[in-house]
């Protein structure tokens, strides 16, 4: 009988600076406790950039916008997928050094251990990132 995988945990957030905190909290609360002290800030970080960017370049600022985020653990890794309404593709950036902003997916890019980009089969953008757990 094959393994029967974990079912993913989803959530769906509106697409306001307030979510960041919550969208943080939701998903490092929902690592196991062993796991917490590993994968907790990182993937909290992963979670705070990638959420942002949603808001702030993926939204179009209608009040029923919502952040769609989905966590998973598969090969070794747990995975986080942050999807927007927005038809852009994320690039990674190479800000100079007195800009304030630009340097999210420099971070994502950093920390993951591996990250892309996909369009949504009916509308939107995910960023996948996953972290190893092992």
């Amino acid at each position: 009988m094959p393994r029967i995988p974990l079912v993913p945990l989803h959530w769906h957030l509106p697409a306001h600076p307030t979510s960041v905190r919550r969208a943080r909290h939701a998903v490092t609360a929902s690592l196991p406790h062993a796991l917490r002290p590993d994968l907790g800030d990182d993937l909290g970080l992963l979670t705070s950039e990638l959420v942002t960017n949603a808001i702030l370049h993926g939204a179009d600022g209608k009040d029923g916008d919502l952040i769609e985020l989905v966590l998973w653990p598969a090969d070794g890794h747990y995975w986080l997928a942050v999807s927007d309404p927005g038809n852009g593709k994320p690039a990674l950036a190479h800000p100079s050094t007195d800009a304030e902003n630009g340097r999210g997916l420099l971070l994502v890019d950093h920390i993951a251990a591996a990250w892309t980009v996909r369009p949504r089969p009916t509308r939107g953008t995910s960023v996948v990132a996953g972290l190893s757990y092992r």
